[in-house]
């Protein structure tokens, strides 16, 4: 099932890059049947409210490209939190282990005083002198100095548990404070993400069935442009990585993921965002890497773009606000944007700002 799953999309993808998406010159034809073929793109048509179709979908561009970069915040914003959750654990834990240590210092320390109390107060020093034998004279000044040490020590050790137990209060105390406070900024970025889709959603809804018909037709001529452009360049002649089996293995999780939808701040395994998706395609993979594209782009290796081979990741626009996973035969397989699902398409149809790969 595997074998055909990953040739079905390898086929695909030839038929994105060297088929429709390879034609030569500029705009792909629409096909010349079927509904988008009733209705061609007019950009100069006004929509409803006395816009273009053209100046709409540039607003939906522009309010789904702030969405991504938020959701990228957000993201990154969480893995934070997740770490900052880590570190209250990791010092409660201590906390109660240093509890524990102190209260058996304690414990040790009313020991010696209640034995020193049954001995009628007299210290252990003036008790020997009082004593007629000698050889238990000289046994009890041994132990009267090793007493004494292991007091000493107990006593030292109960000092400095109890600072430890105060510093690690007042550090878990600021994590609890920035935390609390992180999830308000929490709050606040998620509202800006679902405002940001509610607008473009809205935006969409006002629009005839035929003219959203039109829009999703003049967004594949776009990219379709955009990727005949880049293959016009003889890139893919220049590409001729080989996948390596980590690759594979992240190929073919995404792969199955195909016609998922996308969903900001998903990670799987109904629904992903961009960022997501290749995480959780290299973590099948056996790799960890960041959570968002904008630090995949940060941290992972980064590699010229005619040297790039399949299970690479691709990170878009000059911001590093989305990222798709090179499958070969210029393509990717990405989670486009809300209301799309996770697709195959042309790796030179969004504006690539460079490669980087997890593997290195």
């Amino acid at each position: 099932m595997t074998c055909r799953r990953t040739s079905t999309i390898a086929a695909v993808a030839l038929v994105c890059a060297l088929g429709l998406l390879s034609a030569p010159g500029g705009a792909v034809a629409a096909p010349a049947s079927g509904p988008l073929a009733a209705a061609p793109a007019r950009p100069d048509e006004p929509e409803p409210e006395g816009r273009s179709l053209q100046e709409v979908r540039e607003e939906l561009d522009d309010l789904y490209h702030d969405a991504a970069v938020a959701t990228d915040a957000y993201n990154a914003a969480e893995e934070k939190a997740k770490k900052q959750s880590d570190q209250i654990v990791e010092l409660a834990n201590k906390i109660q282990d240093l509890q524990a240590k102190r209260d058996r210092l304690k414990d040790q320390a009313g020991a010696a005083a209640r034995a020193q109390y049954r001995s009628g107060g007299v210290p252990p020093q003036a008790q020997l002198v009082l004593s007629d034998d000698p050889e238990e004279f000289l046994d009890g000044a041994q132990r009267v100095r090793q007493g004494q040490h292991a007091t000493t020590k107990m006593l030292a050790e109960l000092a400095t548990t109890e600072e430890d137990l105060q510093l690690y209060a007042k550090d878990a105390g600021d994590y609890w404070i920035e935390l609390d406070r992180h999830t308000k900024d929490q709050a606040k970025r998620k509202k800006k993400i679902e405002a940001k889709i509610k607008a473009a959603e809205k935006l969409e809804k006002k629009l005839a069935k035929e003219e959203r018909e039109r829009l999703l037709q003049m967004e594949r001529d776009a990219q379709a442009q955009a990727q005949t452009a880049w293959l016009d360049t003889g890139i893919l002649k220049e590409i001729n990585g080989k996948a390596s089996a980590q690759g594979k293995k992240a190929i073919a999780f995404a792969s199955k993921q195909i016609g998922k939808p996308y969903v900001w701040g998903a990670e799987g395994p109904g629904s992903y965002d961009c960022s997501g998706l290749t995480l959780r395609a290299w973590e099948a993979a056996g790799r960890s890497i960041p959570r968002t594209s904008q630090e995949q782009w940060k941290q992972l290796p980064r590699i010229k773009v005619n040297e790039m081979r399949p299970g690479d990741l691709i990170i878009y626009h000059a911001d590093a606000s989305h990222v798709g996973i090179y499958v070969g035969n210029g393509a990717i397989v990405h989670a486009p944007r809300p209301g799309r699902n996770v697709t195959v398409a042309g790796a030179g149809s969004m504006p690539i700002l460079g490669v980087v790969r997890p593997d290195k």
